[in-house]
Order: C-alpha cells, then sequence, then structure tokens
C-alpha cells in the first residue's frame, strides 16, 4: 500500500546508532511509499567492491568515512524522493551534517536505547568499531554523538518495544 504525505517531494534520511533498524525500517518504508531505499553501506559496498569491514581493515576510518559523505550527497542529489538509510557514523563530519541541513530531506533519528542495540548488533561480524569491547564501545560512541542526531533529526522516533512495522509507522507519522 502506497501512502501520500505532505512530505512526498523530500528524501527520508533515517539516522541513528548501529543496530537501530535504519536498514530494516527504510525497506519497510521504502516499500509503503514505493521508494527506493539507498542503503549507505550498500552504496559503499558497491562502489568501492569491498565490504565495510574490508574497507576499514585495508584503508581505514578516514577512508570510509570520505566514501560515507560521497554517497550520501550522491543520495540527497538525487531528483527521485527515495528513503536514505545513513551510515550509523554519518553525523561525526561536519561536511554531512551540512548536506543534511542544506538539504529539503526530512532527517528522521531512530533513538535505541543502548542495552537494546547491544542485544542486535552482538554478532555482527561487519561492525569493525566492536570487534574490542562492543558494551564499552557501543555505550561511549552513544555518548558522543547523541548531540549530533540531536542536532540533525527533523523528529526522533524511538525503536525501543516496537516492532520495525510499528517504527515505520511513527516515522510516517511524523513525517506527514
Amino acid at each position: 500500500m502506497t501512502q501520500t504525505w505532505e512530505c512526498a517531494e523530500q528524501h527520508i534520511v533515517l539516522v541513528g546508532m548501529m543496530g537501530a533498524g535504519k536498514s530494516s525500517v527504510g525497506r519497510v518504508l521504502a516499500q509503503r511509499l514505493g521508494r527506493e531505499l539507498l542503503d549507505s553501506d550498500e552504496m559503499i559496498e558497491r562502489r568501492s567492491g569491498r565490504t565495510v569491514r574490508e574497507i576499514w581493515n585495508e584503508k581505514g576510518e578516514p577512508a570510509f568515512r570520505a566514501l560515507e559523505t560521497e554517497v550520501l550527497d550522491e543520495a540527497l542529489a538525487s531528483d527521485e524522493p527515495s528513503v536514505i538509510a545513513a551510515a550509523g557514523g554519518v553525523v561525526l563530519s561536519p561536511a554531512n551534517r551540512t548536506l543534511l541541513a542544506d538539504s529539503d530531506a526530512h532527517v528522521v533519528w531512530l533513538l535505541a536505547d543502548v542495552d537494546l542495540l547491544l542485544d542486535r548488533v552482538r554478532n555482527g561480524m561487519h561492525r569493525p568499531l566492536l570487534d574490542d569491547d562492543p558494551e564499552t564501545t557501543l555505550r561511549a560512541m552513544f555518548e558522543s554523538r547523541e548531540h549530533l542526531y540531536k542536532q540533525v533529526a527533523d523528529a526522533i522516533v524511538s525503536v525501543d518495544h516496537r516492532s520495525i512495522n510499528e517504527v515505520a509507522g511513527a516515522v510516517l507519522r511524523c513525517c506527514a
């Protein structure tokens, strides 16, 4: 079922920590709205021919972050409204925050409790930042990024105790 709404000509950008459900919710939103899902991690992997982990291991974080900016800029520049599932660290770059602010996209922060995030990402082999001490790292990441997510978000949707479909519905309501 396709839904029409006031932001019909805007991209919807989902931001949030790894494990918040950006890709999963993005797929549901894209299907409901009849839009393409642009997942930044998938775009980076297609562009580079490497997995996220391979990029981190071979080229390092700066190379990954540069690709992250390239694909965000490309996605936001698209004339066709889409759903964009942005990488968790997209807000770390001032350039990315400017891209989001200068676009007419509707940016939604999918907010999740850190304990929920830990449950979701514990076995994620593609998450190189969590290799050493997932819990401490994830908690520190949340604390350092929380104000950045707030800075870029037009709306905040809690994912705690909600199904993917419920979160997608909440995103649609806040964008209407």
